[in-house]
């Protein structure tokens, strides 16, 4: 009898079905198969797929012209496009620069704080301040602050150094002895003790996701810890950078993440939801209080690439933006996330394996444990949460799992994150395909 080589347990696979066109929540492949899209992709598409008012401003841009290079000309598309960011942060967020992607937002809101730094005579402030279980892109520069192990060892030695990374903010792992109420105290004071140690005149920014995504698996900071950190900040200089990639624009029920705690930051960065992926957009925002020195001294910002700006990418963004104001999709959200909260509980009791179920608006983040009294992980061996991702992907689902989160190597996660059209019916399918998936990847490793 020939014994058959155990299958390797991997995200990534080496055989993927082929994408043939989608409708809604609706994607299928060309076999005819259906998937309800449970996570938005990675937590992009927010109007779901197809949208044909979407595509015909698009093709309209594109008729006209594809791209005006930002060095030559302006455009509607961009023009257009800035003034609904800055009306949906409000406040002093209003200067911008458009870009491709969430890793290049990250990109280049380090280098707008360096120059922010340098153009107020501060050459000392070179570094960056993150947090461990965070994700902030695949550049060099943003892979650099980010505290994902898997994700970073290969390029161990050629990452930039002179960072730090600090404790993530997690109430259901916090630092041992300290009791939730003194968690926003605590993380406050191991902030202020870090830049000491740096150096305050050495900071030029703490940066970080309001709501941990892929790293920790939809990680919400507990309740005033954005505002003790912001103190901390105001107190030595240090600017403020909320990583809003994948928790913004509107996923968590508020336009902006970060104003959910009440907190303005003095960058932000934006991108998934901005453009819903019809077309590679993201953006950095930033204060006004930032671009005046940057302005004063170098006539503007020194970021940017050969796309930045994209006018077809921009009339793409205007288009979904719109969308989601005239159909009210983010007060939508805020309204029906409790109740996908619900019906994923519904579908989810009496699972003993589920440690903690989180997140806010259509950003709901999935722990499993295998004790849940000592919230002791999976052996990293089982592969748990792609065994979660292959069962659900089987019956018909797509959703997000990422591995890691409690060490670097241990801890299985799954984020849910519905486009923002979903109506309660498919909130309902997707809670319970997710909750039968989930339950036959926990059979395949005996802890169902």
């Amino acid at each position: 009898m020939t014994v058959q080589p155990k299958a390797t347990i991997s995200i990534a696979a080496s055989a993927l079905p082929k994408v043939a066109w989608g409708e809604g929540l609706s994607v299928y492949d060309t076999n005819g198969k259906r998937y309800i899209d449970g996570s938005g992709g990675p937590a992009v598409y927010c109007l779901g797929h197809g949208n044909r008012e979407v595509n015909a401003a698009i093709a309209a841009q594109l008729d006209r012209i594809a791209h005006g290079y930002r060095y030559t000309f302006t455009s509607d598309p961009l023009e257009e496009l800035t003034a609904l960011v800055a009306g949906a942060c409000g406040g002093g967020l209003t200067r911008m620069v458009f870009v491709s992607g969430g890793s290049e937002a990250v990109e280049s809101a380090l280098k707008i704080a360096l120059q922010y730094h340098a153009a107020r005579g501060d050459m000392t402030r070179r570094r960056f301040i993150s947090r461990e279980r965070s994700w902030h892109g695949n550049t060099l520069g943003a892979l650099s602050i980010s505290g994902f192990r898997e994700r970073r060892a290969p390029y161990e030695g050629a990452l930039i150094e002179g960072g730090a990374l600090i404790s993530p903010a997690n109430a259901y792992r916090p630092p041992e002895g300290v009791a939730p109420d003194a968690l926003p105290a605590w993380y406050a004071a191991e902030f202020e003790e870090t830049i000491l140690r740096i150096g305050p005149d050495a900071v030029a920014a703490f940066v970080f996701e309001p709501v941990v995504g892929a790293a920790g698996g939809v990680v919400p900071a507990p309740p005033g810890y954005a505002a003790a950190m912001r103190a901390v900040c105001d107190r030595y200089g240090v600017l403020m950078i909320a990583d809003e990639v994948m928790c913004g624009a509107g996923r968590c029920g508020t336009w902006r993440a970060l104003a959910h705690d009440g907190v303005e930051p003095d960058i932000m960065t934006v991108a998934k939801g901005l453009g819903g992926g019809f077309l590679p957009l993201g953006a950095t925002v930033y204060h006004q209080r930032v671009a005046e020195p940057i302005d004063r001294v170098y006539g503007g910002v020194l970021t940017g690439h050969t796309f930045t700006g994209h006018t077809a990418a921009c009339a793409a963004g205007v288009a979904v933006q719109t969308i989601m104001r005239r159909e009210r999709l983010v007060e939508r959200v805020h309204e029906l996330g409790p109740v996908f909260m619900n019906l994923l509980r519904r579908e989810l009791d009496g699972i003993e394996a589920v440690g903690d179920l989180r997140g806010r608006g259509f950003f709901v983040g999935v722990e499993l444990v295998a004790d849940r009294a000592l919230k002791t992980p999976f052996d990293p061996a089982e592969k748990l949460y792609i065994r979660i991702r292959n069962a659900a992907f089987e019956r018909g689902l797509i959703c997000y799992p990422s591995g890691g989160n409690v060490d670097g190597t241990a801890g299985d996660t799954v984020i849910l994150a519905p486009p923002y059209i979903a109506t309660e019916a498919e909130l309902e399918e997707i809670a319970v395909l997710f909750g039968l998936s989930l339950r036959s990847a926990l059979a395949e490793i005996g802890a169902g």
